[in-house]
């Protein structure tokens, strides 16, 4: 009876503990010599088994960081009714943000145009990472003017649901005026943010939202991981 190969059993009982939940979308792999002392083999036994899991999609190799667990992109809609933390869950994902950024500042001109504001108005910056089942896929900054919603600071200190925090200031909807659309590559800091490479490819999109009587409430820009999203543009 012929033997299993020995890179067969490797890529199995890997494959197995990503599908246990020991590494999720996102993860980095132990190094190829650490799986390789793990496994009592050499380490083109491991390449290989590592390499056919990519070929089949579940890892991903990005030169000089390492090898990554993949998932598939995550279906992302843009439309009138732009919602993270529902548009993540319509996948059966789990969505989640991490705050990086919360402060209250002068506007620039750019911000105040876009707002509707006097240059050096005060505005709330909320700046964060989108992720979906821990997986980064977007990095954003949101900017509220502070004489439309003076409590939005404080309630983002307590909620990193956007369209919560709108909420519990008063404002119970609210819709995408425009959306703008362009693609750039990843900086350093991005790439560390978003677990990328320098270099590797993003979709910027930069968004006016208002309220019922059309006045504008957050003017939002958020750069997406482009091998994770799926972008859907919608009139909903």
């Amino acid at each position: 009876m012929a033997r299993t190969p020995v890179w067969k059993t490797i890529a199995t009982t890997v494959e197995t503990e990503i599908a246990q939940g020991h590494y999720r979308a996102g993860d980095k792999l132990p190094t190829e010599a650490v799986l390789a002392a793990r496994f009592g083999v050499n380490r083109h036994t491991v390449r290989r088994a590592l390499g056919d899991m990519a070929e089949r999609g579940i890892l991903r190799s990005r030169r000089g960081a390492g090898v990554f667990v993949e998932a598939p992109p995550t279906e992302y809609s843009i439309g009138k009714r732009v919602r993270f933390h529902r548009n993540i869950r319509a996948t059966g994902r789990l969505p989640q943000k991490q705050v990086l950024r919360l402060e209250t500042r002068p506007s620039d001109e750019a911000e105040a145009r876009a707002l509707d504001l006097e240059t050096g108005d005060l505005v709330v910056i909320y700046e964060g990472l989108s992720l979906s089942e821990g997986a980064p896929i977007a990095h954003f900054i949101s900017i509220f003017p502070v004489d439309r919603v003076p409590g939005m600071a404080a309630t983002l200190e307590e909620v990193t649901s956007v369209t919560e925090a709108l909420r519990r200031n008063g404002i119970y909807d609210y819709t995408r005026r425009d959306t703008r659309l362009s693609a750039l590559l990843a900086d350093p800091v991005l790439a560390l943010h978003l677990r990328l490479r320098e270099g590797d490819p993003l979709l910027k999109a930069v968004g006016l939202n208002i309220t019922t009587d059309g006045t504008p409430i957050e003017l939002g820009k958020t750069c997406f991981a482009g091998d994770r999203v799926t972008l859907t543009v919608t009139n909903d």
